[in-house]
């Protein structure tokens, strides 16, 4: 778990596309054997504007090497390989792995991203990608209550899931309720991603939208990052309106920060526990809404305006996948240097082998 004109009209619009309920798809869910994706291709996204374009077969637009001001432009990396899928899931919004047990949930909003129709599910995929158990978590069972489960977070033996205003925790190996925190006495109104910051406490961005009982999109409040401790008690880390509604969110362990991707926004922002305002790290396409950050330092983003995930690399973004319809919150499987991609209005889960070039 690439990528708006700043007036109120396009904000709201931008809103709306971020939360269409996707439609069912079928199909087979076997993991299929390692084979180049042939929807996936590896490109820069502009050259610079010092520099002339040249065109390659298959129309890639690429810089003149011999151009000034392009000597240093880092090149595309490899294709990326498709290694397997799942599919049948219903609106899978996030993917998170536990690396202990090595298998990887899916949250399934499965209706409206803000309906609170207690229809959603995580299911819990096994290493290679095989749907072992499709409501391993299930709303209504168990004393489980689950509307729209968006982004995840592992803290000890805790899932914790981001639910409309609520983050619900679920023991990690059973799957049963531990604990429910309501954010909406504070003005929550659309939890999206959660992240692990160094001081061990969760983090979890507010995109701050909210829908009438006509479908309009709204946007009533300053946009918020909540932080809640080891003592369940939940407070403002960081407000303001540069967040851009706040979507992704992940911890950076080699500088100490959050890395926040907008989805209304065109610049991805860092913040550090204990800042009062965010602070920008590099221009974006729009529609952003996964992200991770790598033991290893790289910073991977998906967009939805461009069905992609870029890689930041040489101080600026570029594709290291493409052709990946309703991208959303994307998961690293460290162990083997794999992205694994879910596919909101597809209803499926892929992963891929990330190439040398990336690293």
């Amino acid at each position: 778990m690439s990528k708006i004109a700043r007036d109120r009209r396009s904000s709201i619009a931008a809103a709306a596309i971020l939360v269409l309920a996707a439609c069912a798809s079928s199909g087979s869910r076997a993991p299929q054997p390692a084979t180049p994706s042939d929807s996936v291709a590896a490109a820069t996204d502009t050259a610079s504007p010092a520099g002339r374009r040249t065109e390659r077969p298959g129309g890639v637009a690429l810089a003149d090497p011999s151009a000034p001001g392009n000597q240093r432009m880092p090149p595309p990396p490899p294709r990326a390989m498709r290694l397997a899928f799942t599919d049948s899931l219903k609106q899978p919004e996030s993917v998170k792995h536990d690396a202990e047990q090595d298998v990887f949930f899916v949250s399934n909003i499965n209706g409206r991203s803000l309906g609170k129709d207690r229809n959603g599910f995580i299911s819990r995929l096994t290493a290679e990608g095989v749907r072992d158990s499709l409501r391993w978590v299930e709303s209504g069972r168990d004393g489980v209550t689950l509307h729209a489960p968006k982004g995840m977070a592992i803290v000890g033996d805790t899932l914790w899931v981001a639910d409309i205003d609520v983050v619900r925790g679920f023991d990690r190996k059973s799957g049963l309720p531990v604990g429910t925190i309501d954010l909406s006495k504070q003005g929550a109104s659309f939890l999206n991603d959660i992240a692990v910051g160094g001081d061990g406490a969760i983090y979890i961005t507010d995109t701050q939208l909210r829908s009438d009982a006509r479908g309009l999109m709204s946007h009533p409040r300053t946009d918020r990052i909540f932080r809640i401790g080891p003592d369940r008690v939940a407070t403002v880390a960081v407000q303001s309106d540069r967040l851009g509604r706040p979507n992704g969110i992940a911890w950076d362990r080699a500088n100490d920060r959050f890395v926040v991707v907008p989805f209304d926004g065109d610049t991805i922002m860092t913040f550090r526990p204990g800042d009062t305002a965010p602070s920008a790290l590099v221009a974006a396409p729009r529609q952003l809404d996964g992200v991770v950050v790598t033991d290893d330092g790289r910073l991977l983003v998906a967009s939805q305006s461009t069905s992609s995930v870029h890689l930041l690399r040489g101080g600026r973004l570029i594709r290291v996948l493409e052709h990946l319809p309703s991208v959303a919150d994307i998961e690293y499987d460290a162990k083997r240097d794999r992205l694994v991609v879910p596919l909101l209005s597809h209803n499926r889960v892929e992963f891929y082998a990330l190439p040398p070039g990336t690293q």
